[in-house]
């Protein structure tokens, strides 16, 4: 769940109506989204709609969604530690495309695990106020949980090492910023810091979103135009653009999820401009929250070993698109 400001409630539809006209237009959210993440189109322009359904994840009913604040850890967290009997973060797995390969080789990518585990035994030091060019903000947070306790911060470690395996395969240096090796954070103008002093060819930060029951699907945060104090993303808002179009249709295809159902208007893709790690960014960067960990349906998906096998690939994939196109 990246640090920000709540969105306005969609309004509810119902009938059988929405029903069939979801199942009708589901392949085509899907279809849009790869072509896409192929076609080289980017820039400042804005998405286009697509439908918020797809047949292996069908999505509830809209609801109120938001992206910020603090939500608790709860009991379970695992640090983000390979689940036993998977690939750890140091195999020899297949890269994208299910070969290993030099496409990425000499090329170097920021993977950025949102939040922390420790984080939520840190709160004091987490809230301090730090500047994002346009404004201050919470160093960090400790982002949201399932309601069966399953912390964010411990899935995105997860899914971030196991993007890290596949994008090494292809000879890529990849960097984090944090790898459950800190007391807690860094803070958001440090993981932008990271990205920018390892002159990352492109940078992902990696998140799950909690919002209420009823809304699903995954989303891509890009950066907005910010020319404010520290900030100056005029350079990076068009190759972000297209880092996430890359992503999000790689994600799709990889994971048969769909676009979030409740901000985005079916694009899977969200511009903020209150985010410290993007506004801060001078690197192509964009953050991907897999799906919503307080509806149950894609709770079930995200505390899924395979499942998130499936999402590290996606983000993989989308990096290695972006890369070579």
């Amino acid at each position: 769940m990246s640090n920000g400001s709540t969105f306005p409630p969609r309004r509810r539809f119902g009938g059988t109506l929405v029903v069939a006209l979801a199942a009708l237009l589901a392949a085509c959210a899907a279809g849009w989204l790869i072509w896409r993440s192929t076609s080289g189109h980017g820039g400042d322009r804005p998405p286009k709609a697509l439908p918020a359904a797809s047949p292996s994840s069908p999505g509830g009913p809209p609801g109120k969604g938001g992206t910020g604040g603090t939500g608790g850890t709860g009991a379970g967290d695992d640090g983000g530690r390979p689940t036993p009997g998977d690939p750890d973060d140091k195999g020899d797995r297949p890269g994208p495309g299910g070969h290993t390969g030099t496409r990425l080789k000499g090329r170097t990518v920021l993977l950025d695990p949102g939040h922390n585990p420790a984080n939520r035994d840190h709160t004091r030091e987490i809230a301090r106020q730090v500047d994002v060019g346009n404004g201050r903000k919470e160093c960090d947070t400790t982002g949201t949980s399932t309601n069966d306790g399953y912390a964010e911060a411990s899935f995105t470690l997860d899914v971030a090492r196991r993007a890290r395996t596949l994008l090494q395969a292809e000879g890529a240096k990849v960097v984090f910023t944090q790898d459950g090796d800190r007391p807690y954070g860094p803070c958001v103008d440090e993981r932008a810091r990271a990205g920018n002093e390892a002159k990352a060819d492109a940078a992902v930060s990696v998140h799950a979103d909690g919002a209420g029951a009823g809304n699903r699907g995954f989303h891509v945060i890009l950066p907005a135009r910010v020319t404010a104090g520290a900030a100056d993303t005029s350079a990076i808002v068009g190759p972000s653009r297209r880092l996430g179009e890359h992503l999000a249709g790689r994600f799709v295809a990889a994971t048969g999820s769909a676009p979030a159902n409740y901000l985005g208007g079916g694009t899977g893709l969200v511009v903020r401009s209150d985010l410290g790690g993007l506004n801060l960014s001078g690197i192509p960067k964009v953050f991907l929250e897999c799906g919503n960990m307080r509806d149950a349906k894609d709770a079930a998906q995200l505390t899924d070993p395979q499942w998130r096998e499936k999402a590290a690939r996606g983000i993989a994939e989308g990096i290695t698109g972006f890369l070579t196109e």
